[in-house]
């Protein structure tokens, strides 16, 4: 993802697959412990939907979207860890896991 982005500019903009298909919307961004650096997205899906994590190392922020190098099914069935809490090492080890 491009360093120059403010975090917070994601939140509230369109998250797509890699096939240009809208997955939900950019609820929250977690900054990585060590380094501050945005790592993490939590994308809301669907209007009673969940959010799912998603890697911003491997997206790109492009316009007005966050285009993802992931299928939406994949997204959509990621780990569920809430929002609005701290990502724990073990729970960020297997999102790691999960997307490969």
């Amino acid at each position: 993802m491009q360093t120059d982005i403010d975090p917070r500019d994601l939140i509230g903009h369109k998250a797509v697959d890699r096939n240009g298909d809208k997955i939900g919307t950019v609820d929250e961004v977690y900054l990585d412990d060590a380094t501050g650096r945005p790592e993490w997205a939590a994308v809301r899906t669907g209007i009673f939907g969940r959010d799912a994590f998603v890697p911003l190392t491997t997206s790109e922020f492009s316009g007005d979207e966050l285009r993802v190098p992931y299928d939406k099914s994949l997204v959509k069935d990621s780990p569920d860890f809430g929002v609005g809490q701290h990502l724990s090492p073990a729970q960020e080890l297997q999102l790691y896991r999960y997307y490969g």
